[in-house]
């Protein structure tokens, strides 16, 4: 059976370069079971094909409010639905929705609901940080229609910025969490636990203007975050990169920058949690001494004198429940197994989540990854390229296969 059997979609499409991603929703939720009506506007007939969603959906697309046989189609779909979803919204929708407009089926369809609403919006950078945005979506989110994204990244026309399309995946994981596999806000197979994840890569501080820092974006503890969230647990997520955290799952996202900030909020929480993922990449030193001035180029060459971060997998460990899980991760360039597995064994993990960074579309930066799960014994899993979303959800996976295990058997204690 599919997570969305028996669950009935109205998908709206906008006219929005982003458009085209709604293909891949659609296809993502028939799969998973739902009865999908697609509802396109005429500005999105400009982007993407009304026969694309013919193929796709669940019925034939509907565009107009006269171009189908039954006499009020916004009634029929709107009464009838389970959730409606718009993806991509634009600023025009997101108004029209806001003030009860009506001046076309899929605004129609959204007044004429009391099924959820899910928002998903798409627009420049500019327009998304309008004041008239930002109030028409606050006032959305205050009668509860579920807003998902927009992120970060490339724009159209090659510029960047946020108010980019969330990804299909990300869309659906969201509807997945919404109406979940037995009936609807029910918790999945993580219900009851604390999961905690950090993401990023911390900044220790040469002065107030300088750091040292490294690659990380922090996308695959933001993905762990996530799918943990998506499947029931309580999720703290302890980040450098804030504006990039996941918040649309109810996540509590909590803001760091060093690797002495991060242990000690790690600390404060990990007594909590069931799972520890130390996904960040934490900075193994940091400068003795901090200018309290910025360092000139005049100045001459600046001495530098580096001495070790604080070992929060050790801390951890240290003061670990007998029960719980911690998951290191190692970011290598070369004798991956072997390196991953000298730090599995030092730093006494359950699990290390290892990856090659300098392989091509593996690691920092990257929307893929790459990795080797490898446990206290030994065994090796492999997660070949793919999305980082994918690669969480492998781990996680295997991470509650071993929980199961050790929870039911007394042995295991």
């Amino acid at each position: 059976m599919g997570q969305l059997d028996g669950r009935r979609i109205v998908l709206g499409i906008t006219g929005g370069i982003a458009a085209y991603k709604a293909i891949e929703v659609c296809r993502r939720l028939t799969d998973a079971g739902a009865y999908v009506s697609p509802v396109m506007t005429k500005g999105a007939l400009r982007f993407v094909g009304k026969s694309t969603f013919d193929a796709l959906g669940s019925e034939k697309t509907q565009v107009s409010l006269w171009d189908e046989e039954h006499a009020i189609p916004h009634t029929r779909l709107g009464q009838g639905a389970d959730l409606i979803i718009v993806c991509p919204a634009t600023a025009r929708l997101i108004s029209d929705y806001r003030n009860g407009r009506s001046g076309d089926l899929l605004t129609a369809t959204l007044l004429a609901t009391r099924a959820d609403v899910m928002i998903c919006p798409a627009m420049h950078t500019e327009m998304w940080e309008q004041a008239s945005v930002i109030e028409n979506i606050a006032a959305l989110r205050e009668r509860g229609v579920q807003i998902v994204g927009p992120s970060e990244g490339r724009l159209a026309g090659g510029d960047s910025g946020f108010g980019r399309l969330a990804e299909p995946e990300d869309v659906v994981e969201s509807v997945f969490k919404l109406l979940g596999k037995d009936g609807g806000h029910q918790p999945g197979d993580l219900a009851g636990l604390t999961v905690l994840v950090t993401a990023g890569g911390t900044r220790e501080p040469i002065g107030p203007v300088r750091y040292i820092g490294n690659r990380s974006s922090g996308k695959q503890g933001h993905a762990l975050a996530s799918e943990a969230a998506l499947r029931g647990a309580k999720v703290v997520c302890v980040t450098t990169e804030t504006e990039t955290a996941p918040d649309e799952l109810g996540i509590e996202v909590i803001g760091i920058e060093t690797a002495q900030e991060m242990h000690e909020l790690v600390m404060e929480h990990a007594s909590r949690a069931d799972w520890v993922f130390m996904a960040a990449a934490v900075a193994d030193f940091k400068p003795q001494k901090v200018a309290s001035q910025k360092i000139k180029k005049e100045e001459g060459v600046p001495e530098i004198t580096l001495e070790p971060t604080v070992d929060i997998l050790k801390a951890l460990d240290e003061t670990r429940k007998s029960s719980q899980l911690i998951i290191g991760f190692a970011a290598e360039t070369k004798n991956l197994f072997e390196n991953a597995s000298k730090k599995l064994e030092s730093k006494n993990l359950d699990f290390i989540v290892a990856n090659d960074v300098s392989a091509p579309g593996v690691g920092f930066g990257h929307d893929t990854n790459s990795v080797s799960v490898i446990d206290r014994n030994g065994a090796s899993t492999e997660i070949p390229l793919c999305d980082k979303r994918e690669i969480a959800r492998n781990v996680i996976d295997i991470v509650s296969e071993s929980w199961s295990i050790q929870v039911t058997d007394p042995k295991i204690q």
